[in-house]
Formats: C-alpha cells, sequence, structure tokens
C-alpha cells in the first residue's frame, strides 16, 4: 500500500471512529430517562443556590453560617431525610455534568469558535462533577468545607515553582467567568438554553434568570478578585472561595445591603434553576 492510501485509509479510520463516538453520545444525550436525571440535576442545583442565598441572607444580618455550597450540603445533611437528599443532589449532578460532557463531544469544527465553545461545556461539566463530588463526600461522611479546601489548593500552589502565576491567572479566569454570567445575564443569553414559556411565566422566568445571572456573576467576580489579591500577597488565606467572597461584600460600605441584594439574587438564580429543569432545551 502507498504512502498516500495508508494516510487516507488511517484519516478514514480516524473520521469512523469520531463518527461512531458522536453517534453513541447523540444516542445517550437522546435518551428520556437520562434527560430526566440532567433535568434533576438543574433541580437540585437550584436547591443548593437557594440554600446557599438563605445562608448569605442570615450573614447580611449577623448571624453566621457557610455561605457556599459546603455549608448548603451541611444543612441538607442535618435535614430529615439528609442522606437521601445528599444522593440525590449527586446523582441529579453527576447526571449533569455527564449531558455537559456528552455536550462537549457533540460540538462540531476545528475553528476558534469550536474550541471556546468545547473549553466553556467543558468547564460546565467540571464543575457539576465536582459540586456532585463534594455532595457524594459528605454523603458517606466526609468533610465539606469548600474554604479549607479552596485555602489548601492556593497554599499547595503558592508553594510551588512559579505558583504565584498560576494563582493569579487562576483568579483572573474565574473572574472572568464572573463577568460572562453578569453579561449572560443583562443580555438575556441565558433565554438560548431554554424554550421559555408565553405569557407572564414566561416574563418570571426572565426576570429570576437575569437577576439570578447577574447576581452570581457578582458573586463569581469577588471570588476572582480574592485569587488574585492572594497570588499578589502570596497569602493562601485571602483565597476563601465563595463564602470569602460573600462575607467581603459585608465588610463593605452598605455591605450588609449589597449582601442581602446578592443573596437575593442568588435565591432567584435558585428559582430560575427550577424552571430551567422543565424548560431547558436538551
Amino acid at each position: 500500500m502507498s504512502s498516500r492510501a495508508a494516510s487516507s485509509s488511517s484519516t478514514s479510520s480516524t473520521g469512523h471512529s469520531s463518527g461512531s463516538a458522536r453517534s453513541a453520545a447523540s444516542r445517550l444525550q437522546d435518551n428520556h430517562a437520562f434527560q430526566l436525571m440532567a433535568r434533576g440535576g438543574f433541580a437540585v442545583n437550584g436547591l443548593l443556590h437557594i440554600l446557599i442565598g438563605g445562608i448569605a441572607l442570615s450573614v447580611a444580618f449577623g448571624s453566621g453560617g457557610e455561605a457556599d455550597q459546603g455549608g448548603a450540603l451541611s444543612g441538607l445533611a442535618a435535614s430529615p431525610g439528609g442522606t437521601f437528599l445528599l444522593w440525590t443532589v449527586t446523582i441529579g449532578l453527576w447526571a449533569l455534568g455527564l449531558f455537559q460532557v456528552l455536550e462537549t463531544v457533540l460540538v462540531r469544527g476545528s475553528d476558534k469558535d469550536a474550541w471556546a465553545e468545547r473549553a466553556k461545556e467543558g468547564g460546565k461539566a467540571i464543575a457539576y462533577l465536582a459540586i456532585g463530588f463534594s455532595a457524594f463526600s459528605v454523603a458517606v461522611g466526609g468533610g465539606s468545607s469548600s474554604s479549607g479546601q479552596t485555602q489548601g489548593l492556593t497554599a499547595t500552589l503558592l508553594a510551588s515553582p512559579g505558583g504565584v502565576f498560576v494563582v493569579v491567572l487562576l483568579g483572573l479566569g474565574v473572574l472572568a467567568v464572573g463577568v460572562y454570567f453578569v453579561v449572560k445575564g443583562a443580555r438575556k443569553k441565558f433565554l438560548e438554553d431554554i424554550t421559555a414559556p408565553a405569557g407572564k411565566t414566561g416574563r418570571t422566568v426572565t426576570v429570576l434568570g437575569q437577576t439570578g445571572y447577574i447576581a452570581k456573576g457578582i458573586a463569581i467576580a469577588v471570588v476572582g478578585i480574592l485569587f488574585c489579591v492572594a497570588g499578589f500577597t502570596a497569602d493562601a488565606s485571602e483565597a476563601t472561595g465563595l463564602d470569602g467572597a460573600l462575607k467581603s461584600l459585608a465588610e463593605l460600605p452598605l455591605g450588609p445591603v449589597i449582601l442581602t441584594v446578592v443573596a437575593l439574587g442568588l435565591i432567584a438564580y435558585g428559582v430560575y434553576c427550577f424552571a430551567r429543569a422543565r424548560f431547558a432545551r436538551l
């Protein structure tokens, strides 16, 4: 066989394998039971955000609590039927994470836009799978301190060669995600993810989505800023995750008011996630 023929055969084989993988991913994604589990993932994600928003409200009014996914998961664990709820959250978020993995696989093209889309969908997959793993850890009796885990990771990075640069770069990346959420909310780009119902329900979903995305974007942006501060000061204690970000808002002038608005926005995002569970385009 000539080298040209061999190359053509290899290309054909690679293309066939890629096509088979896409076909398998598409069939799994279209499975009704799998779609129901993915929709459940949106719902449990909404529940977590409502709990985080509630904890943030209590912080704004002077009470304690860990205002992040760790605090929300601990709250679920302490509630009646907590173990069942934690396993429901775990399975739902893992199903949603796997769905996003399939979305990543099904992106076509090799240009810059296609790779940007893959990065976006892959980032969502990692986030959902990671939160699902946190729920799993709590369900089997493990820890749930997100702030401690964030500080530990930051300390490890800062102690490594080039760690300051990595932490600052990580902070800038998180900050960019926060800006993305704010823009997505302000421009109503989230409506591309759902089949919005008509009438008053549709308007309500739109308002919830706008408020929620902007509030979550602000919270994420503050997390990114704290990472950058940790990098510039070489102080891992500055990287406190979402809990520290929300509590830092309370320390600003009119901080309790600002934190209350953001907390209500996170609750709105949680309610929007329940709507997305119903109306998501899968």
